[in-house]
């Protein structure tokens, strides 16, 4: 078998992998090193022209073939996902800068979202209506938007590419991939293997290319039905705007600010190691990341103290050391977490762990996991996205102020409850105004389908749970009278 190969300085339009128009190539950096991997191509609106006037022309047929057909290709797509795991894992761990575990484990979840839509595609149905008399029928169509465009960021960027493509797809809608500029193998590797699986040409293409520009001329582009935003809260609304001069709905998934809530009847054994994991996983470089943890007061010194423990143990390296945690994704990145810890003591942060540059050998953009006391509900620290491996620490006294703490934040992603009173967590889960919740687990481990809902300053979205094809469909809703033969 051949090995699994990123064209360089190619994209993907009407089934072809073809240099850009214009602008040339943008290097790609390994995070551990800084050293270039390979350049990609440097699409603009000319190159963002031709995929989505490729995507259209493939559209009629696409949206025309059966559902069975269109699940198949998928299932045909997640075969030679899982085949290429090894492969796909390194393109990620490398090009994101974690460790080669979780660029697998990555490449798993791919392979699971694209096997889901590929049984979901010949699911979606519309519904049937009560009538007045029998001489109605009403009845309900999902029909596809047409062109999707999709931009993604660099932290996941498989996971996104399959939560956001395969469902578009299983609906019948063609695909403009835009992957961010900094992390854009895997995203690529995959579209590769989506035009081995047989997609007819146009139904995938991929814009590679700086978000100023070809991302711009993507989410702004007449010609698209449908916009789907992975990325900043800042980011989302100037999408937003541009999709407004288009009235073209969007899909937004931003920022958060996720609590881990710990009463003092939790497991602890349990909780701790999940919190760690939870801001030290990919860097802290997740939406979802527990970056506040926030701890009944009674056991508010074991558990920093454990937690703090659990941060020094922490593993940093290479991708290919495999450890537990890697260097953030860009210098850019790297600076403005810096900041931050620059920043907090000033404030009246305590710093009890980290709070600088990591002490590894090279020149990669690592930083120490990190642990801040002594925060209040003002601090940048605690309102913004640091999206880096950097807890804070506030206590609380009471389920009451444990809301209201959990609340208190622009963002609406994820929380996290951690208690053995299966009634508070359940009146948590119902209080807090979070898309998802978690009761004993950071997540939706073991839960199939689950969708990535989220509220306030974090978007709108089914992400790519059960609801996902609706998201991608529009209904027209059919009246007939039944006339007298």
């Amino acid at each position: 078998m051949p090995p699994l190969e990123v064209p360089v300085a190619r994209q993907l339009i009407d089934g072809e992998w073809i240099p850009a128009a214009e602008k040339g190539g943008l290097p790609v950096l390994d995070p551990a090193d800084g050293q270039v991997i390979q350049e990609v191509a440097r699409g603009g609106a000319a190159d963002v022209d031709r995929a989505v006037a490729a995507a259209r022309r493939a559209f009629p047929g696409w949206a025309a073939t059966s559902p069975a057909e269109r699940g198949a290709l998928l299932a045909r797509w997640a075969a030679l996902v899982i085949e290429r795991v090894g492969e796909l894992a390194r393109y990620e761990a490398r090009d994101v800068g974690k460790p080669l575990s979780g660029g697998r484990m990555n490449a798993f979840i791919t392979h699971g979202i694209v096997e889901y839509f590929a049984g979901a595609a010949d699911k979606l149905t519309g519904v049937t209506l009560p009538t007045r008399t029998p001489d109605y029928l009403g009845f309900t169509i999902p029909e596809p938007y047409g062109v999707c465009a999709v931009a993604i960021p660099w932290n996941v960027p498989m996971l996104l590419t399959a939560a956001n493509v395969a469902p578009a797809l299983a609906a019948g809608n063609t695909v403009v991939l835009k992957p961010s500029e900094i992390a854009p193998l895997g995203p690529m590797a995959l579209a590769e293997l989506a035009r081995q699986a047989g997609f007819p040409p146009g139904v995938l293409n991929v814009v590679t290319g700086l978000g100023t520009e070809a991302g711009v001329a993507l989410t702004s582009h007449p010609d698209v039905g449908h916009i789907s935003f992975v990325g900043s809260t800042a980011t989302g609304r100037a999408v937003m705007r541009a999709a407004s001069a288009n009235l073209v709905p969007v899909k937004l998934e931003l920022g958060g600010k996720s609590p881990n809530v710990v009463f003092a009847d939790a497991d602890l054994d349990a909780a701790i190691p999940a919190i760690v994991g939870s801001i030290t996983e990919n860097a802290g470089q997740n939406c979802y990341a527990g970056s506040r943890l926030l701890v009944e007061e009674s056991i508010r010194a074991e558990v920093t103290e454990r937690v703090v423990e659990g941060m020094r143990a922490v593993r940093l390296g290479t991708w290919e050391q495999d450890l537990d945690m890697g260097p953030l994704v860009s210098r850019e990145q790297y600076e403005r977490v810096l900041g931050f810890l620059e920043e907090a003591p000033g404030e009246g942060a305590r710093v009890v762990v980290g709070g600088a540059k990591a002490e590894v050998p090279g020149e990669g953009w690592f930083v120490a996991p990190t642990v801040l006391d002594g925060v209040d509900p003002g601090m940048r620290v605690v309102r913004e996205e640091v999206f880096g491996p950097v807890l804070a620490v506030q206590g609380f006294s009471g389920t009451a102020q444990a809301v209201d703490m959990m609340n208190d934040t622009g963002f609406g992603l994820l929380a996290c409850v951690w208690t053995d009173d299966v009634s508070r967590a359940l009146r948590v889960a119902r209080s807090v105004r979070s898309g998802q919740v978690a009761v004993n687990q950071f997540h939706d481990a073991g839960v199939i389908g689950f969708p990535f809902n989220m509220q306030k300053d974090s978007g709108f979205s089914a992400g790519g749970g059960y609801a996902a094809l609706r998201e991608y469909t529009q209904e027209k809703a059919v009246a007939v009278r039944l006339l007298d033969r």
